[in-house]
């Protein structure tokens, strides 16, 4: 990458994270400073920052199926061996799995040391209407991986069923060898096209992670967090523990890269990832990232990247296992050692085809709490708060698929260490 190259990276990640305090700053003088009325209502929160934060968002959802689709295709057909191909699959769904049953472990463990929901009042607590998400069996979720109507998948975007299609695709073209090249270079140009149409819509990024901020903060404030500080402290110390602890010592441990660098390289995907709180959303940034300034092999990370935003929610498991532990002591509901290891499952399973969207685990956690018995009315007591806890897990979500991805890569020696070594991070 030349220096002028660096530079442009440079300032639109700082842009960003100054989007990001501006939003903060922006948001909590609305709130406090700014009487309630049309202008500030409905001109800018409810119009001005809502259709600026949510286009940019859409404009971002806008690239994911289209280039979870190439990525996928063209990362299959470079691993090009089946066998590999199933290995380096199998390896990384058992990072996924693994580290999410971990995270949902951690999460049971904290709030039973520090018993968030003991000593609540509840009638502080402002509850909001639940939404409920529906059973579906084990079976159910198997089947669902496989695509009845593809095209229905790709326009629905139904992440799963489009990743099975796209991986169907690249094995059969790198099969196919010579014989299909026409339609391969025409799938790796759409991945190339795609990839520069994510670089043109992250240009205005920082107008649309200032407009989230601002939004949420515009709304929230401090005000809904009091009563909800002991659930919080219990959330953000089970995300930490996970990120800078479970993953930092897997990512040494397995490739014996420093920790800290790569967090410093990684960042601006963090906090792009904590503004949108989305993991779709920052697919295109993370392969990018990951291949520039980590040194993983796209090969690797169009693969694994795509499928972690799909499957792997450790952030959103966390979030889970707290407001179980919450919900049934505010509750006064006993569990059992049997009922945590129901709930480590449920988690687990229920992540498995969650959409990488603001707020679906909330909706999720309405399965979680009907495994162990919990009143599903609980869920509403945390909904209001929940925007920031989203956006921070969302972090984690998406710095776990990273870590996983290139530990994948050192054992596939797709991590070029040079590179890594090479470039040093924003």
């Amino acid at each position: 990458m030349s220096k002028v190259e660096n530079r442009k990276k440079l300032g639109l990640t700082t842009a960003i994270f100054i989007a990001l305090l501006l939003g903060i700053i922006a948001g909590l003088v609305l709130h406090y400073l700014v009487p309630s009325g049309a202008f500030k209502d409905r001109f800018l929160v409810d119009g001005v920052f809502n259709i600026l934060g949510n286009g940019f968002i859409r404009g971002m959802r806008m690239l994911v199926v289209p280039l979870v689709f190439c990525s996928l295709v063209c990362g299959a057909m470079a691993i090009g061996d089946t066998k590999k191909l199933g290995t380096v699959g199998l390896k990384i769904m058992v990072f996924y799995v693994a580290t999410t049953a971990l995270a949902i472990t951690i999460a049971l463990g904290v709030a039973n040391l520090i018993n968030p929901g003991i000593g609540v009042d509840m009638s502080a607590i402002k509850a909001q209407e639940t939404t409920i998400a529906e059973k579906s069996s084990v079976a159910d979720v198997i089947l669902n991986i496989i695509p009845i109507n593809p095209f229905q998948s790709l326009a629905e975007g139904e992440m799963l069923q489009v990743i099975v299609f796209a991986l169907i695709i690249g094995v059969i073209l790198a099969k196919r060898g010579d014989d299909a090249r026409q339609f391969s270079n025409i799938i790796s140009q759409g991945n190339d096209i795609m990839m520069d149409m994510t670089m043109l819509v992250m240009k205005v990024a920082p107008i649309g992670v200032f407009c989230l901020i601002a939004k949420t903060f515009a709304t929230i404030g401090f005000d809904g967090f009091r009563p909800m500080l002991k659930y919080m402290f219990c959330v953000f110390l089970a995300l930490a523990l996970q990120c800078l602890g479970v993953y930092m010592m897997m990512l040494k441990g397995f490739t014996g890269i420093n920790p800290l660098k790569f967090l410093k390289k990684f960042l601006p995907v963090m906090g792009f990832a904590f503004s949108t709180a989305t993991s779709n959303a920052t697919i295109p940034l993370s392969i990018e990232t990951l291949d520039k300034e980590i040194g993983v092999s796209k090969k690797i990370s169009s693969f694994t990247i795509p499928l972690g935003a799909t499957i792997n929610m450790d952030g959103t498991a966390i979030m889970q296992g707290v407001a179980v532990v919450f919900v049934a002591q505010l509750f006064q509901i006993d569990l059992s050692i049997a009922d945590y290891l129901t709930v480590i499952a449920t988690a687990t399973i229920a992540s498995i085809g969650t959409a990488g969207v603001p707020g679906v685990g909330l909706i999720t956690l309405s399965m979680v709490f009907s495994s162990v018995g919990l009143p599903i009315e609980g869920i509403g007591l945390i909904m209001g708060i929940d925007r920031i806890l989203d956006m921070t897990r969302t972090v984690v979500n998406i710095t776990g698929d990273a870590v996983c991805t290139t530990i994948v890569a050192k054992q596939d020696h797709a991590l070029d260490l040079k590179k890594f070594e090479g470039h040093v991070g924003a």
